[in-house]
């Protein structure tokens, strides 16, 4: 956990997309293709990724999760399953769910 901890926080986690970025370089991609995909997966230019500002808007607009709570924004298991649709991976805890629930 501290290791995840460490590489979220390091682009803002949530504030901007080190969470999104950290997801893909778990996946196996180096820090440089795992940015690149996910500008590219948000339609931006990679060096927004670390921008506040355009990511706040960006996360309200795709509706991935900010790090206010505001009421009818998506938060918990909602932002990681629209995460998932968006970066086109499996989340662990997602695939559980669906599969306890039947969606799969």
């Amino acid at each position: 956990m501290p290791i995840a901890h460490v590489m979220a926080s390091g682009m803002g986690g949530i504030r901007t997309a080190g969470d999104l970025v950290a997801r893909m370089q778990m996946k196996g991609m180096r820090l440089k293709e795992a940015k690149k995909y996910v500008a590219e997966r948000l339609k931006i230019d990679p060096i927004d990724l670390a921008n506040e500002e355009v990511m706040r808007e960006i996360r309200e607009d795709l509706d991935i999760g900010i790090i206010t709570g505001v009421p009818g924004c998506a938060k918990g298991m909602d932002a990681k399953v629209r995460i998932a649709n968006l970066l086109e991976i499996e989340i662990n805890c997602v695939e559980k769910m669906k599969t306890k629930t039947g969606l799969m």
